[in-house]
């Protein structure tokens, strides 16, 4: 008993010990602090560390015929024809005067616009990363970062989700540094700032905000700076990530950032004291602060005159009330208010529903159901035929459904043109926010009647009335009040009015333009 108690002892200290070896070779070497004079020590490390990655090249060579180099970059983000002409070539052909120092020869030698010295494992690694090569040289404890980056990118192109009238068709592309460039020939003024940051453990994604100095109140930017300083995540693939982590009410259906792909959009944004933040590998740039009127507005307002950028938003503003509350009325009044309709139109949707075998709450949410699977149906199919399947797929069940008796026609109609209107809001984030309020606000018109219709409006309002984007009342400028500002959300003010700038946070630069700009004939007579 005790040989076997010793033996079974032994084979489980073995066993710990095979496994803590294991997970010694799985888990991957940690970067030193500081590089080594050593040059094979730096070489192992770096070794260890990129093991099993296949596309990181070390390439050794005689630095100037006579001492020991290597270049580390990884193949498909660096430029080879730059590496092999700019470095390489001149480094290893040409010959050194030995009294000068290493650092003043490479400096004169390299024609590489940017070139850092670094001495941390992690930012040599945080420039193989971003496809910028990393020089070592026997005998420095220090390495130069080569600015040498370059991989496949895609044209700009204009924005498919924001198309646009009238207007610049440019549109962000996922290169953080075209992005900005975007943004730098519309606003060329150096008051035009742009900081960046890396988030993300592994993909340590650049994050870039952009405000205008003298425009935007500087307590908005250090409050953007805490909230962005505060997310601890592994990696950030796109901007929504951003959105969701610093947002200030995470469990409301609506959007309290602005996202485009458009440079003009954010430009207009800058120049009214808001802040950009641009993610490194999206076309989505984000906006902040922003009102619920923001989501109604697009920038073709502000390119097309002011009367007929009036009706449009009044028109927007009409039909996100009907996206909204039209079913839920149709459930109500036909469920519980009869004596509200006309005769005529009474006897037209009784006889109209005399087949059909369901309530009309629940006739409406099978047409909502099938009307948004439809819809979502025909984003996620390819675009040469999604279109067609989603428009004759709509046509043919709602034909069917009605010959089959299980919707009216009544019902049809009221779904159709709710699906219309919906298409009316021109942000698809507010769209989508209004589509899933309808769900509840149907719910409550088929139980309670306007009295629950009334009860949804209610607690919309006061959701809305506490919501804040950034610390800004989202029903601002209407409540709180600000009269100067409620010229740009209930109409399109014409420019020569729209003298003063938004007032969000803090202290601001109030005007923004002449205020003796409205045009008309020179009452001097001929000059």
């Amino acid at each position: 008993m005790i040989y076997r108690y010793g033996g079974i002892c032994l084979i489980r200290n073995v066993n710990k010990l095979f496994k803590a070896s294991k997970k010694e070779k799985q888990q991957p070497s940690k970067p030193q602090d500081v590089l080594q004079n050593n040059m094979d020590e730096n070489i192992e490390k770096f070794r260890s560390i990129y093991d099993n990655c296949f596309d990181v090249v070390f390439r050794s060579f005689l630095l100037f015929e006579k001492k020991l180099a290597i270049i580390i970059y990884i193949d498909g983000l660096s430029d080879l024809e730059g590496i092999e002409e700019y470095v390489l070539t001149p480094l290893m052909k040409n010959q050194a005067n030995q009294q000068q120092p290493i650092e003043e020869l490479l400096y004169n030698k390299l024609a590489v616009s940017k070139i850092k010295k670094v001495q941390l494992f992690a930012d040599c690694i945080e420039s193989i990363s971003s496809g910028n090569p990393i020089l070592l040289i026997d005998g420095e404890n220090y390495a130069f970062s080569l600015g040498l980056a370059k991989w496949e990118k895609r044209s700009i192109e204009e924005p498919e989700g924001e198309s646009s009238i009238k207007g610049p068709r440019e549109g962000f592309v996922e290169s953080l540094g075209i992005n900005t460039s975007l943004i730098r020939r519309i606003i060329k003024s150096p008051a035009l700032k742009i900081q960046t940051m890396k988030i993300g453990t592994y993909t340590k994604t650049t994050v870039a905000i952009t405000y205008v100095e003298g425009l935007v109140d500087k307590t908005l930017i250090t409050e953007v700076k805490n909230r962005l300083n505060r997310i601890n995540i592994d990696g950030i693939l796109e901007s929504e990530y951003i959105e969701e982590l610093i947002e200030d009410n995470p469990f409301s259906p609506f959007p309290q950032f602005l996202s485009t792909e458009r440079p003009d959009v954010v430009c207009a944004n800058l120049l009214e004291g808001r802040v950009g933040i641009l993610v490194e590998g999206t076309p989505f740039t984000i906006i902040a602060p922003i009102t619920f009127f923001s989501l109604m507005q697009t920038q073709e307002d502000y390119y097309q005159r002011y009367m007929i950028s009036t009706l449009i938003r009044w028109l927007r503003y009409t039909f996100a009330g009907i996206s909204l509350f039209l079913p839920s009325v149709y459930v109500a009044i036909t469920t519980f208010h009869q004596e509200m309709i006309p005769g005529t139109l009474l006897f037209s949707i009784a006889a109209a529903r005399e087949t059909v075998p369901f309530p009309a709450l629940v006739e409406v949410f099978l047409m909502e159901i099938t009307f948004e699977a439809l819809r979502e149906a025909g984003i996620r199919l390819p675009k040469q035929i999604g279109s067609a399947i989603s428009i004759v797929g709509a046509l043919v069940i709602g034909q069917a459904a009605v010959q089959a008796g299980l919707v009216s026609t009544p019902m049809v109609i009221v779904v159709a043109i709710t699906g219309i209107a919906s298409f009316l809001i021109p942000r698809y984030i507010a769209g989508i926010a209004i589509r899933m309020l309808r769900f509840p606000i149907i719910l409550l018109g088929g139980t309670l009647g306007l009295l629950g219709i009334m009860l949804g409006i209610i607690a919309i309002a006061i959701h809305l009335c506490s919501l804040r984007s950034l610390g800004v009342p989202y029903l601002s400028p209407l409540a709180p009040i600000q009269k100067r500002e409620v010229k740009s959300v209930l109409w399109r003010s014409p420019f020569w009015m729209m003298d003063t700038r938004p007032h969000f946070t803090g202290n601001y630069n109030k005007y923004r333009q002449s205020p003796n700009l409205k045009p008309g004939p020179n009452k001097g007579g001929d000059s």
